[in-house]
């Protein structure tokens, strides 16, 4: 069982691991083990997943799912798979973590009026340290 929240939990049986070669550094060790690992989640079909849940997975998650609701997670930075594979269901309790979180509404606030004057009056001091900054006249000297 994989707890992400207190009402979130996914079975075993819904996830599905394959392991594949990994690309990248390592030797011979590369071209001998499938370390990497490609974690399969059809969250979908997943009865501890709302509708709403669902939905933010969509948006957060929308390259990493495919167009059946599945999640598609591919972990190979590490060279164990034992790693590889806990760093692949991370990733996965986080993503579904990150959707649960319902994001505060924007209220549009307006800026004070004293913000107002202040802002105008910085302009106008600047711009009257710009004005003085013209040509010399000979008559200054």
């Amino acid at each position: 069982m994989l707890k992400i929240t207190n009402t979130i939990q996914i079975a075993e049986e819904e996830l599905q691991e394959t392991f594949i070669r990994a690309s990248g550094s390592g030797g011979q060790n590369v071209n001998k083990v499938s370390s990497a690992v490609q974690l399969r989640f059809n969250a979908k079909l997943c009865p501890a997943i709302s509708v709403f849940v669902f939905n933010r997975l969509k948006n957060l998650a929308s390259h990493l799912m495919t167009q059946d609701g599945e999640i598609l997670i591919t972990a190979n930075s590490h060279r164990t798979q034992e790693r590889n594979r806990q760093d692949a269901r991370d990733r996965l309790t986080d993503l579904i973590k990150k959707a649960t979180v319902q994001q505060k509404s924007r209220r549009p606030t307006k800026p004070s009026k004293s913000a107002k004057t202040k802002r105008t009056d910085k302009k106008k001091q600047r711009g009257a340290i710009k004005k003085d900054r013209g040509r010399v006249s000979k008559s200054d000297y």
